[in-house]
């Protein structure tokens, strides 16, 4: 059995928003366009976030191959139009991982709830 070993060179850590990003495309599964993004995101965090920018950050991660898209059918609710769906990819979610362990790195040892 052979296994594929991908090592993240220091620039392919996560941005926080695409972070966020691809943590929603994980929650959301096959339920994953930019409208059910956005809305994950401000039911979860009550973060506030534009539909451009879901969608400039669903194409930048695309182009870094986190994830990949496809068109659903039209629907008349839509006006014939089609939903694109997002799906999050083995990179991504190795770069998922490796992103919450680095932060999990930084974290550790901190007295977090110490007030400053």
């Amino acid at each position: 059995m052979f296994y594929i070993v991908y090592v993240m060179s220091t620039s392919d850590y996560l941005g926080e928003f695409e972070h966020i990003i691809l943590l929603a495309l994980l929650r959301l599964g096959d339920r994953a366009y930019g409208v059910t993004v956005r809305q994950e995101i401000q039911s979860r965090i009550s973060r506030e976030v534009s539909i451009g920018a879901v969608y400039a950050t669903l194409e930048r991660l695309q182009t870094k191959s986190y994830v990949t898209s496809s068109w659903g059918e039209p629907t008349a609710e839509r006006g014939g139009r089609a939903k694109r769906f997002f799906r999050i990819t083995a990179t991504g979610v190795i770069a998922v991982n490796q992103t919450q362990q680095a932060l999990q790195r930084m974290i550790e040892g901190l007295d977090l709830v110490r007030s400053y």
